[in-house]
């Protein structure tokens, strides 16, 4: 058996039996509020299966309040059970639950990541959104205000897309970092409370932890191990927008990133051609891009060092556009599945615009909920 993941308020673990089975989720400990998931409020001094609706479902993430419990399901939906008297179970209401209840607010919303204060609960979704729900007393929620939210609801809505988020069952303090590298915090902050996400000069959510926590914590398990080796795609992964070892940087936007050129010279035939002594930009040491956005640009060399892209359906357009002019065949069937994934009611008609102007083969999977006129006679 072994252990994926473990957190405290109460203690719960998912572990996996078997490369094939379905991850398991057991807790055990004080169970006054029903933490534990047991169906009862008897303490559970020994490891249980959490089962009930969770039963046949896959767990893959998890979260605890100091008094409740979260789980998020490979589907993306959210469950919680535990005490619930500031709304931090997000189920509309103050009341305990003895059992897994699932967060319905959340319906339709894929959730990948979810962390717990004290009594209030942060969720990230696979768009970069973020919803808080819970106690408030100190501006945890980073509402604007200090009232209790009984269900999620969206903030940091003008900041730019959210990769991280960080809280800790002993404090009443949140943090988020965002995809251009910025950590934000809110909440209580050395006795003072901040009511609206503010920016840090940390690189990382553990620091605001450190600083500014009450007491001061670490908010995600410490690994004793050390892992000395990388595999050549780990390395690369890892030395992406490293100013330490770059030899070139870009600039897009007023903002910078460090690259290295033997990289992208041995990843795309652009650059090959680019650094070249024949071309003014083999002896430049900083770049100018104005033909594409920074969030784009980034995606771009982000994706020669791993070859993954992350975006949301609506950048990917610009990737697209990008990977046709460069020439990036592989890139541009990339963009096509992420254009296809993401297509919705709302946005069909600008992708549908966008995959004709760049002859991407997007679709043909558009959604039935989507056929109606004049969709149809376009597909």
């Amino acid at each position: 058996m072994l252990l994926l993941e473990s957190k405290c308020g109460i203690k719960i673990e998912l572990q996996k039996q078997g490369e094939v089975e379905a991850l398991g989720l057991f807790a055990w400990g004080y169970n006054n509020c029903g933490q534990v998931g047991s169906g009862s409020t008897a303490n559970q001094p020994t490891p249980r299966k959490v089962t009930n609706c969770l039963h046949t479902k896959k767990v893959v993430n998890i979260a605890c309040g100091q008094t409740s419990s979260m789980a998020v399901l490979d589907s993306g939906e959210v469950y919680g059970w535990g005490y619930n008297g500031n709304g931090q179970l997000g189920l509309g209401n103050n009341g305990n639950q003895l059992t897994p209840v699932r967060v319905a607010a959340l319906h339709g919303v894929c959730v990948n990541q979810i962390v717990c204060g004290y009594a209030h609960t942060l969720a990230l979704t696979d768009e970069g959104l973020l919803y808080a729900w819970g106690a408030n007393t100190y501006g945890q929620l980073g509402t604007g205000s200090k009232n209790n939210l009984l269900s999620p609801t969206q903030i940091m809505v003008e900041k730019e897309r959210v990769i991280e988020i960080a809280a800790c069952h002993s404090t009443h303090t949140s943090a988020a970092k965002t995809q251009g590298g910025h950590v934000y915090m809110w909440g209580q902050c050395r006795g003072q409370s901040v009511i609206l996400p503010h920016l840090t000069h940390f690189s990382c959510t553990d620091d605001v932890f450190a600083c500014f926590g009450t007491p001061a914590v670490s908010w995600r398990l410490l690994s004793v191990e050390h892992e000395d080796f990388l595999t050549v795609a780990e390395s690369l992964k890892k030395e992406f927008d490293s100013p330490e070892t770059a030899d070139l940087k870009f600039r897009i936007d007023g903002k910078y990133i460090h690259v290295h050129k033997a990289v992208l010279k041995i990843r795309c035939e652009h650059f090959r051609s680019m650094f070249q002594s024949y071309w003014n930009e083999d002896m430049k040491e900083v770049i100018e891009i104005d033909q594409f956005s920074y969030p784009v640009y980034r995606a771009f060399l982000q994706y020669l060092y791993t070859d993954t892209v992350d975006l949301p359906p609506e950048d990917a357009i610009g990737l697209l556009d990008l990977a046709t002019s460069y020439c990036e065949n592989r890139l541009k069937r990339l963009c096509q599945h992420i254009i296809k994934r993401g297509i919705t009611v709302e946005n069909a008609f600008s992708l549908f615009s966008a995959a004709v102007r760049y002859d991407a083969e997007v679709t043909q999977t558009c959604p039935s909920s989507l056929t109606v006129s004049p969709l149809p006679s376009l597909l």
